[in-house]
């Protein structure tokens, strides 16, 4: 008996030995989520309301340099450097003032042109019947100083204006129309990077705001829970109860 005991211990403990143990497989924990993109920085100088020029649908903002005529074109050139000769200050200042008093003493002559004929178009596009085409001028020409006097853009604007006058340094007069037409371009375009910048951080502020509109839970209204109020009971009448001997008949009792 104690053998056949021994012996099945043994077998037990081969069998236990012999069983396959199940195999572990590592799992892999999931890929982190990825960080959530930084909110784009208010660009510098500008402020919450600021009010741009709006984007039109070729994508190029509204500036005062669009539809520019090659007289127009070079005054607006002139126009431009001219603010930059007068705001620009910085180790390129004096460079800035001596390109500039260049340009006009080699370009005179055209640039006085351009002037002339740049006039004349206001006339005829304005003046026709009386027009007020010299308050339209004078409006667009303090639009256009305004313009390139912005601060928000003010170093990368005086950089431009800087190499623009070291290459119109070279300019033909014959060549100077289209070298104005190219590089107005150069000039506003740290303006309207600048609007680009704005509008960008506007909408993603309108995106973040409305996005924290949604995950607002909208508050579930309160129904108004109404008691049935019961009927009020009417007061009951007296009943008057009578005793049935009082009927007996009375003629019984008479005597005849």
């Amino acid at each position: 008996m104690r053998r056949y005991g021994v012996l099945t211990g043994i077998g037990l403990a081969l069998l236990a030995g012999c069983a396959v143990k199940p195999k572990v497989v590592a799992v892999a924990p999931p890929p982190p989520a990825p960080p959530a993109p930084a909110p784009l920085a208010m660009p510098k100088g500008a402020y919450v309301g600021m009010q741009i020029p709006a984007l039109m649908s070729d994508g190029r903002y509204a500036t005062p340099n669009r539809n520019l005529s090659a007289d127009g074109a070079v005054w607006h050139l002139r126009a431009a450097l001219n603010v930059a000769a007068l705001a620009c200050r910085g180790p390129d200042e004096a460079a800035i003032i001596a390109g500039y008093n260049t340009l006009l003493a080699q370009q005179k002559a055209t640039l006085a042109g351009a002037q002339t004929r740049l006039t004349a178009e206001y006339k005829t596009r304005y003046g026709a019947g009386g027009g007020d085409w010299q308050d339209r001028y004078d409006d667009q020409m303090t639009r256009l100083y305004n313009f390139f006097s912005q601060s928000q853009a003010r170093d990368a604007f005086c950089n431009a204006a800087a190499a623009t006058l070291a290459d119109s340094a070279t300019v033909s007069t014959a060549d100077l129309p289209a070298f104005a037409a190219g590089r107005l371009a150069v000039l506003e375009k740290p303006f309207t990077d600048f609007y680009a910048a704005y509008d960008a951080w506007r909408a993603e502020r309108a995106a973040a705001t409305r996005m924290a509109m949604a995950n607002v839970a909208p508050m579930t209204p309160r129904s108004a829970v109404v008691q049935d109020v019961p009927a009020p009971v009417p007061a009951s009448r007296p009943r008057l109860v009578l005793d049935p001997s009082v009927f007996v008949d009375a003629s019984a009792s008479v005597t005849q």
